[in-house]
């Protein structure tokens, strides 16, 4: 699939920003009439499918993106996704990494580590 302006500008948000963001998030930081709604999941489902972005969904159930670190052919983040309840960012912590023991026959695809509290920025304030 060929690069487009809105794919570029919707990346560079992504890898620049600490939080997970929603489509609204992505379309309120995109230069006024870029693009439409329907392009922007468009190219952020086509930013997952090419190991960019990952998918987490909040505790609301809002879907939210963040940039991929190290995925190649396969995403893996078995990290911790921080949800806060009072400003409702959500944010990777890449330094804890939760394991758990399946049954056996069982196959992992997806894995989504989502805790909720008050994040360091809302605790101050």
């Amino acid at each position: 699939m060929r690069n487009t302006v809105a794919r570029d500008a919707i990346l560079e948000i992504i890898n620049t920003t600490d939080e997970a963001l929603s489509q609204s998030d992505v379309q309120a930081k995109l230069p006024e009439g870029l693009c439409n709604r329907v392009t922007i999941y468009r190219v952020l489902d086509r930013l997952v499918d090419e190991h960019l972005a990952h998918k987490i969904t909040n505790i609301d159930g809002v879907i939210k993106y963040a940039n991929c670190q190290s995925c190649t052919t396969k995403h893996k983040h078995n990290h911790l996704h921080f949800n806060c309840e009072r400003c409702n960012t959500v944010t990777c912590i890449e330094a804890v990494e939760p394991s758990f023991k399946l049954p056996a026959n069982y196959e992992v695809k997806n894995v989504n580590f989502l805790v909720s509290g008050i994040c360091p920025d809302c605790k101050e304030n």
